[in-house]
C-alpha cells in the first residue's frame, strides 16, 4: 500500500454519503467495491471498511464539530439494502502487514472515542439506524453512538463473528463498550461474541444488545422521529461554522514541513525529530474576532498540524521508534492563548471546540508506538499548553546552562483542560499518590529553571551545556538498540497509571490482545482462520491454551 495521507472533505468521499438538514445530519454508508485509486487488490464488499473508509469518517465526525454548529443530532446508516455494515474488510486485514493492522485497529478505535468525545463535549447525540445487519466491526461502530435502532426483518442482526469464524477478536473496543458502556450481562456477552449469526429481534433488546426494534414499514419513520425528539433537547450553538481547509505540507526526503509543525525522519538512526512552534505574536481576545480567524487561529491550525504529522509517523514510517519532541516560540505569547482557551472555552462552542480538539490531539500523542524524548533545550518553549507535549513524553531532558534562559512554565490548562485516557491529567498521572508534589506544582507561577524544575520532579534529567550534547546523543543510541516490541509494552504500561477507564481498557488491554492474536497461527498461520476465510477449508488449529 502506497503512503497513506489523511486529508479528505466531503466533496471527495467516495464511502460515505453527506448532508444536513437543519439541526440533524446523515452520514450514510456506501462504500464503493472498487477502487483503483489507494491500490487496493480487494474488493469491500458488503458495506465493509477500510483505512480509506474510516479516513473520511472521522473528517466527517471533525467537520460536523466545527463547520456545522448547528446540527445536534448525527444520524448514521447505510445507503445500501438490508446491510448497515460487514465491518472491517477481511481480505485487507488477511493481506496486510502486521503493524498495519495493529495501527488501522487503533486509528478506528480513535475514530468512534472522537464519536463519543462529540457527544460528551459538543452536544452532538448519534443514532446507528441498523437498516440490515450489523457484523463484526459494524457493530462497534454502531456502539459507538447513543443509540442503536435495529430494523426488525426477520433477519437483519447484530453480531461479533471474530471469535468464532476468524480466530480473532473484535478490535476495534467492542468487547469493552459492550460491558462497560451498554451494561450487557457477561455471560450474555460470551453468548453473543461465539454466536456467529449474532442476536436479532426483541432478544437484542432484551439484552441491551440495541436500543429499540422496528419492523420495515415504520423504520425510517421511527427513527427520524428520535432523531427530532434529540434535537429538540440538544443545545444551541450560535454564530457560523468554521470551514477546515487541508492540512497540505511541504514534502522532502527528510519529512515534512507545515507551518508551525516540522517533521523530520533519519531512517538511519531510527529516529523522528518533531518540532511544534507557537505564533510570533498574540492574536485577537474576542470569540468574534477568534472565529473570524477560524482555522487559521493558532492553536487550531498547530494542533491540526501535530495530528497530521503524527499520523503520518505511525503510519508511513514505522522504523522511527524514537520521538524526539522539541518546541520554539515566546511562552507569553503561547500563555496569552492559553488564557483565552481556559476563560472563554467553556461559553463560545468554537473555543471550546479548539480546546477538546488540543485534548484530542494529545491524546493521540499519548498513544503512539513510539517512545517520545522532550528535549527542552536553549530555544526550547515548554511552557502552558506546550508544557503537556513534554508531559506527554516518556522522559523530560532539560538544558542547564547558565548562558542560555531555559525555562518551564506550568498554565492553568495543565488542571484539567486535556485529561488523558485514564480520566486524569498528566500532572496527576505523573505525581501519581503524591498529592503534595502535585499542589507544590501547580501552585508555581512564573517560569522555572532547569535546577526548579528538577526540584520541583518536572523533569528526568538536566545535563549542563558541557555534557548536553554528549548525553542526548547516548540516550538516543541507547534506546534505539532496544527491542521495538519490549519497548512498547513497557512504555504502554507505564504511561497510563491509575484508575482504569473505557478508554484505557480498549487501548491497553484490547490493544495488546489484538498485537498478539493477530501473530498467532490460529488466526494468520497457513491454515488460520482468518488466513482461510472465504474459503472450503477448515481452519486447523493448535489447542494448547497459552
Amino acid at each position: 500500500m502506497s503512503a497513506l495521507t489523511f486529508q479528505t472533505n466531503p466533496a471527495e468521499y467516495r464511502h460515505w454519503k453527506f448532508r444536513v438538514e437543519g439541526a440533524i445530519a446523515y452520514l450514510d454508508m456506501d462504500v464503493e467495491q472498487e477502487d483503483g485509486e489507494d491500490e487496493a487488490n480487494y474488493q469491500r464488499k458488503l458495506n465493509s471498511y477500510d483505512i480509506h473508509v474510516d479516513i473520511e469518517l472521522a473528517d466527517a465526525v471533525e467537520r460536523l464539530r466545527f463547520e456545522y454548529p448547528a446540527v445536534k443530532v448525527v444520524v448514521m446508516g447505510s445507503a445500501k439494502e438490508r446491510i448497515f455494515c460487514a465491518g472491517a474488510n477481511i481480505f485487507m486485514l488477511a493481506g496486510s502487514s502486521h503493524p498495519f493492522k495493529v495501527n488501522f485497529c487503533k486509528f478506528t478505535n480513535e475514530t468512534r472515542l472522537g464519536i463519543e468525545d462529540a457527544s460528551a463535549n459538543s452536544g452532538l447525540k448519534f443514532i446507528a439506524a441498523v437498516n440490515g445487519t450489523a457484523s463484526g466491526g459494524g457493530y462497534e461502530l454502531a456502539l459507538a453512538c447513543d443509540e442503536i435502532l435495529l430494523i426488525d426483518d426477520r433477519s437483519s442482526a447484530v453480531s461479533f463473528p471474530e471469535v468464532p469464524l476468524l480466530g480473532v477478536l473484535p478490535g476495534t473496543g467492542g468487547l469493552t463498550r459492550v460491558v462497560d458502556k451498554r451494561m450487557v450481562r457477561r455471560d450474555l456477552a460470551d453468548v453473543f461474541s461465539t454466536t456467529a449469526e449474532g442476536v436479532r429481534g426483541k432478544r437484542a433488546v432484551q439484552w441491551g444488545l440495541v436500543d429499540a426494534v422496528y419492523p420495515k414499514s415504520r423504520f425510517e419513520e421511527e427513527v427520524a422521529g428520535r432523531a427530532q425528539a434529540l434535537a429538540a433537547e440538544g443545545p444551541n450553538r450560535e454564530g457560523a461554522g468554521v470551514e477546515l481547509p487541508p492540512i497540505v505540507p511541504a514534502e522532502d526526503d527528510g519529512g515534512f514541513q507545515y507551518e508551525y509543525v516540522s517533521l523530520k525522519v533519519d531512517a538511519d538512526a531510527r529516529t523522528a525529530t518533531l518540532q511544534i512552534a507557537g505564533p510570533e505574536a498574540s492574536g485577537p481576545e474576542s470569540a468574534e474576532d477568534i472565529r473570524k480567524l477560524g482555522a487559521q487561529w493558532w492553536p487550531l491550525k498547530a494542533f491540526r498540524e501535530l495530528d497530521d504529522a503524527l499520523l503520518r509517523l505511525r503510519f508511513n514510517h514505522l522504523e522511527a521508534g524514537l520521538i524526539l519532541l522539541e518546541t520554539r516560540g515566546d511562552a507569553n505569547v503561547i500563555a496569552s492563548f492559553d488564557k483565552i482557551l481556559h476563560e472563554q472555552g467553556d461559553g463560545d462552542w468554537f473555543i471550546g471546540e479548539v480546546r477538546t480538539k488540543m485534548k484530542r490531539v494529545l491524546k493521540r500523542l499519548d498513544l503512539m508506538a513510539r517512545t517520545v524524548f522532550a528535549l527542552a533545550d536553549a530555544d526550547s518553549c515548554f511552557g502552558g499548553s506546550f508544557l503537556e507535549l513534554a508531559l506527554a513524553a516518556d522522559r523530560i531532558y532539560m538544558l542547564d546552562s547558565p548562558d542560555d534562559e531555559v525555562f518551564m512554565q506550568v498554565g492553568p490548562l495543565s488542571s484539567g483542560a486535556f485529561p488523558m485516557s485514564n480520566g486524569l491529567t498528566r500532572l496527576q498521572t505523573r505525581f501519581l499518590g503524591h498529592a503534595d508534589a502535585l499542589a507544590t506544582v501547580l501552585g508555581t507561577e512564573g517560569p522555572v529553571d532547569a535546577e526548579e524544575a528538577m526540584d520541583l520532579g518536572l523533569v528526568t534529567f538536566a545535563p549542563d551545556d558541557l555534557d548536553w550534547d554528549d548525553e542526548i546523543r547516548l540516550v538516543v543510541e541507547e534506546r534505539a538498540s532496544y527491542s521495538p516490541d519490549a519497548l512498547t509494552g513497557m512504555e504502554a504500561s507505564l504511561r497510563f497509571v491509575g484508575p482504569e477507564t473505557m478508554e484505557t481498557k480498549i487501548f491497553g488491554r484490547l490493544s495488546a490482545w489484538q498485537n498478539w492474536i493477530f501473530q498467532r497461527p490460529n488466526a494468520v498461520g497457513g491454515q488460520g482462520a482468518l488466513s482461510l476465510y472465504g474459503r472450503p477449508e477448515r481452519a486447523v488449529f493448535d489447542w494448547r491454551r497459552t
